[in-house]
């Protein structure tokens, strides 16, 4: 009755009430199930889950030339991506390849698939090929726009971007026709293509000394410098025998007036990591010499501006006949670059110099000056080394050491008033991004004993690398603790056992040498890979929190300041893989986005490898800058599966060079 009663109500015959059916609720269930196992065959298969499976190969992966559709409501915007069938997707080819037949082969045939593979895709802008007067363009050390900039202490070589969009290159700076995959690391040591840095220059003019020489279609790099006749190991072992380079207490160098950085190559077999810089100047390219050797070196000066590094950074700093005026500038004291010397190196940190006025009793002919002049430098370096704190360890031969102390607790209390360089107040010490030098003493962090280590003592390497850095278990990184540094570390282990699982040819010794990493934040992606034969620059961008590179360095590994928006102070073609993490959300709404990645195309070399992480939308708008400058790219899941926002972008640069700019 109670049923008959109910189904009246609504209408509903009694023998449906009676025999009620479970049709729609298997249709739904069925439905469901098969929009499952359709989504889990679109993104894999049915193997095991990302964490306990290799990654998805790029061979094999969704070619995720992603679309985007978006309905937004006043609450809620909703992003749909698309992907196309893995049957169209063609792989990255991030093999290198030495033959210029070859890569023009590659690079039609990577053409003509990219032309059918996008046929249904809106074009993307193409961007031209610079001329090739441009080959060597260096934004922010432009020669000619230097020559505007005055003449007095150098300040014309420091850097001086473009102002004005009239001024920025919209197009690629193009290789030197010939150009070639440079040689494995190490024997890209002693051997350079001649056509990837075809200058003679430095053959002429130190052929004496052993710096370079042409060998046919190649360049060698004897090891020898001017300082050292017998070559940078002999040279290096010399210092050896003044203070400890083979116990691990030395890891971070910084050689000022570089030269094409023998010292620096030679030092790496000892586990010590060299910071090489010099102007861009008379000694034409040397420092792209030293990159194409794959040794770590940067454009720079000491002019008016601090250098690029934060304080306390260096371990060890060096300067080999580099022509530095260290007695010189100042206001009511002298030693300027002396000073700025003092602010990188660490507490007990030394400096080694080599050179004039070094030894000048037995030089003084052939350097073509007097004996009192000579004499006065050095006493007036003297001079300013003790006002420094600074304490001599010896002088043997044609090399002087000096140690800084490891803190100021003595140095303060024995101040001298008279020519005596104050301590500074007030400025931040790690400031060094066109921040002027000061003529005071940058001060170091209290201590409580007169034996403590200023800012705290770092462990020796290899053991610093992954120790927490003094600067993290003081609490002078805001948001970084001892726990989230070591989460940090093993984050970044994973994500590089990720990409050298989706690039098979990660492991292959030799493909990846210079590497970049754009957005470093406290050096875990360099750590993660420091035991392979390769080095990072590890970058902080100025836009962020800069007081990681203190911690960066304080782990053994280098790097410097840099504003994205802004041209690197590097030749072209410098790396060979460029990591950028984040890099265009930093940037969203502070510079157009193909700055950046024109810029990045200008350092990268031919066939090099670009890995970027960001949100998917972002991706999405990169790649399609990107389809336009002579790159394949291709869009791969996060290292924790396919539903996670945020993607990896990989890309190769195509080979071409100045030849072939207008095919």
């Amino acid at each position: 009755m109670g049923v008959r009663s109910a189904a009246t109500k609504l209408h509903i015959p009694p023998s449906a009430a009676r025999r009620p059916t479970f049709l729609p609720f298997v249709a739904v269930l069925l439905l469901c199930s098969a929009s499952y196992l359709l989504g889990v065959w679109q993104h894999g298969g049915f193997a095991s889950s990302p964490s306990n499976s290799r990654a998805v190969s790029i061979s094999t992966a969704v070619a995720c030339t992603t679309t985007t559709t978006s309905t937004t409501s006043p609450r809620k915007k909703a992003t749909r991506t698309t992907s196309r069938s893995p049957s169209r997707s063609r792989p990255l080819d991030f093999s290198a390849h030495h033959a210029a037949a070859a890569d023009e082969s590659l690079a039609a045939a990577a053409a003509a698939a990219s032309s059918s593979d996008s046929s249904s895709a809106s074009p993307a802008r193409r961007y031209p090929a610079c001329p090739i007067k441009y080959s060597e363009y260096t934004p922010c050390e432009d020669v000619e726009r230097s020559l505007r900039y005055p003449r007095d202490r150098l300040v014309y070589r420091e850097r001086h971007c473009p102002a004005s969009e009239k001024e920025m290159l919209r197009c690629l700076v193009p290789a030197p026709p010939g150009y070639r995959t440079p040689f494995a690391w190490p024997a890209s040591r002693d051997v350079a293509w001649f056509a990837n840095v075809p200058h003679k220059e430095l053959t002429v003019e130190k052929a004496v000394q052993n710096w370079i020489r042409v060998d046919g279609d190649k360049l060698r790099f004897p090891g020898g410098g001017t300082m050292f006749p017998n070559g940078a190991d002999a040279y290096i072992d010399d210092i050896g025998k003044l203070i400890p380079l083979h116990d691990g207490s030395i890891r971070t160098a910084l050689d000022t007036g570089c030269g094409v950085a023998s010292w620096g190559a030679y030092l790496l077999s000892r586990d010590i990591l060299a910071m090489s810089f010099a102007p861009r100047d008379s000694h034409e390219a040397q420092v792209q010499f030293a990159l194409e050797r794959g040794v770590p070196a940067m454009i720079g000066v000491l002019a008016s501006n601090r250098l690029t590094y934060p304080a306390r950074a260096f371990d060890m700093a060096h300067c080999s006949r580099c022509l530095i005026p260290w007695q010189l500038y100042g206001t009511c004291v002298h030693g300027l670059y002396l000073i700025e010397v003092d602010r990188v190196l660490r507490p007990g940190g030394y400096w080694i110099l080599s050179g004039p006025p070094i030894n000048w009793k037995k030089y003084w002919k052939g350097w073509e000056r007097t004996k009192e002049d000579l004499d006065a430098e050095q006493q007036a370096i003297e001079a300013v080394a003790r006002s420094l704190c600074w304490t001599k360890v010896k002088e043997a031969g044609d090399i002087a050491v000096w140690q800084k102390p490891y803190n100021h607790a003595a140095c303060k209390a024995s101040r001298k008033a008279d020519k005596s360089p104050p301590f500074c107040s007030g400025k931040n010490p790690d400031a060094a991004w066109y921040d002027k030098m000061e003529a005071c003493i940058t001060p170091l962090p209290e201590v409580t004993g007169a034996n403590d280590v200023a800012g705290g003592a770092v462990n020796k390497w290899p053991q610093r690398l992954t120790a927490v850095p003094p600067r993290v278990s003081r609490g002078s990184i805001k948001g970084v603790t001892a726990k989230s540094f070591a989460q940090d570390t093993e984050l970044w282990r994973k994500r590089v056992r990720h990409y050298k699982s989706v690039i098979s040819q990660f492991e292959q010794k030799g493909r990846y040498r210079n590497v970049l990493d754009m957005n470093a934040r406290l050096g875990g992606f360099a750590a993660a890979l420091a035991g392979d034969p390769l080095w990072v620059m590890n970058m902080v961008p100025t836009v962020g929190n800069t007081t990681t590179l203190g911690a960066i360095y304080e782990r053994g590994l280098i790097g410097s300041y840099q504003d994205w928006c802004e041209g690197m102070s590097t030749y072209p073609r410098t790396y060979d893989l460029i990591h950028a993490d984040s890099v265009f959300t930093l940037y969203k709404n502070r510079c157009e986005m193909d700055r950046i990645l024109l810029e990045m195309d200008r350092i990268l070399r031919p066939e090099g490898t670009v890995i970027i992480r960001d949100d998917v939308d972002m991706l999405v708008k990169v790649k399609s800058v990107a389809d336009g400058m002579r790159w394949d790219s291709q869009i791969v899941d996060h290292e924790d599966g396919p539903l996670v926002r945020e993607k990896i972008l990989l890309v190769v640069k195509t080979y071409w060079t100045a030849q072939d700019q207008d095919q």
